[in-house]
């Protein structure tokens, strides 16, 4: 995103990486709360808000500017510290990191490691906009398969759009599709409606078709 307020807040990150915890508290009234993507997402839920954008770009200059393993302990400071939109903004950022090359270096061990540890803090929460944040690419690519199936099906619980989920299609399995059929059936035999996302996820993790053999007709 473009705001003059946050090339001056990336700025000063990056010449002195201690003024990001009050570019942090900042952003929210400097950019605006809206949702990035209101035509689809009107709430910021499932897309992310404005402020989380600048919070998203800030992570990524803390990183460049004191590397991957001072950046680790600095980001769990700020989620530690911070509100619900601040702690948004550490997981849209490691979303932001995720996309980059070299995040699975060695060097990045450990802010791979502390990523992780918050991104399971957010989805011990009820917090939907935590929950759905903490399913982009980043814990799409690093959550263990147990705990990312419990991720999407608490989404579904709590009636966030699946759009939240990074390559849903790639790590959807034949397990998250029994949870996903053992939740419905609970749902029905309770007498209340099952959401629409749950056959959603029933078609993401049914196998692909095999591939017919053309018939070739006999000429004998």
């Amino acid at each position: 995103m473009t705001s003059p307020w946050l090339d001056e807040a990336r700025a000063h990150v990056a010449r002195d990486p201690a003024t990001v915890a009050r570019a942090f508290a900042r952003a929210g009234r400097t950019v605006g709360r809206e949702p990035r993507r209101p035509d689809v997402d009107p709430t910021g839920v499932v897309h992310g808000t404005l402020d989380d954008a600048a919070r998203a770009e800030l992570v990524v200059t803390l990183v460049d500017a004191v590397g991957a393993e001072l950046a680790a302990g600095r980001l769990t400071e700020l989620y530690r510290h911070g509100d619900a939109a601040e702690r948004r903004g550490v997981l849209r950022g490691l979303d932001a990191l995720a996309a980059r090359d070299g995040l699975d270096g060695l060097d990045a061990d450990s802010l791979v490691s502390a990523g992780v540890e918050l991104v399971q803090d957010a989805l011990r929460t009820n917090d939907p906009s935590l929950v759905a944040a903490a399913v982009g690419p980043f814990g799409t690519r690093y959550l263990d398969q147990h705990t990312w199936r419990h991720a999407v099906l608490k989404l579904v619980f709590m009636g966030v759009s699946l759009d939240a989920v990074a390559e849903l299609e790639d790590r959807a399995d034949a397990e998250l599709a029994r949870m996903a059929t053992d939740f419905a059936a609970e749902r029905r035999a309770a007498g209340r409606p099952v959401p629409p996302d749950v056959d959603r996820l029933l078609l993401a993790a049914a196998p692909a078709p095999a591939a017919s053999t053309p018939h070739t007709r006999s000429t004998e």
